[in-house]
């Protein structure tokens, strides 16, 4: 089993200890679906006060729900609808203080009040998908959390092929 306890207070440092926690979960591992489910369930039970954490994957058309943890979420978001959508279509980082701020947020789970979104880019540019958190509390994303995340998404994205 995986032991995904916190052992650093520094949330760089933290966030640093969950890419290798994350390259080492991951390695060797060729099922794309298995990988963002434990990469959900790590990232999810890591950090604190999520309320949802998981994909939309790109199906050609659309955002479509994959692998997550949290509460049931909408299944499908149109590229440039919401901050899922608006992250897919700019192929931009999306830190949302607070959601209903954000002119078409899409209250999934109307506990949600900050968000953060990173577009999954192949290195040729195609879009994959996205990564999403949201948090029950305003402002609970940083840039610390925005460059902790990318980094995250990137080591997830190694095993994308």
């Amino acid at each position: 089993m995986f032991d995904i306890k916190p052992t650093v207070a520094d949330k760089r440092q933290h966030y640093a200890e969950l890419c290798e926690q994350a390259r080492g979960m991951l390695a060797g591992e060729p099922s794309m679906i298995a990988n963002a489910a434990n990469f959900a369930a790590l990232v999810y039970h890591s950090l604190p006060d999520f309320n949802w954490a998981g994909f939309y994957l790109y199906d050609g058309k659309e955002l479509v729900v994959g692998p997550f943890q949290g509460k049931p979420a909408c299944i499908r978001i149109a590229l440039g609808r919401g901050v899922c959508g608006t992250a897919a279509q700019t192929r931009q980082t999306q830190l949302v203080h607070d959601v209903h701020a954000f002119d078409g947020h899409i209250a999934c789970d109307a506990a949600s009040a900050s968000e953060i979104v990173v577009p999954l880019v192949h290195a040729d540019g195609s879009l994959f998908g996205v990564w999403d958190v949201d948090s029950p509390l305003v402002g609970r994303f940083d840039d610390d959390d925005r460059a902790g995340m990318e980094a995250l998404c990137g080591v997830f994205m190694e095993t994308v092929r």
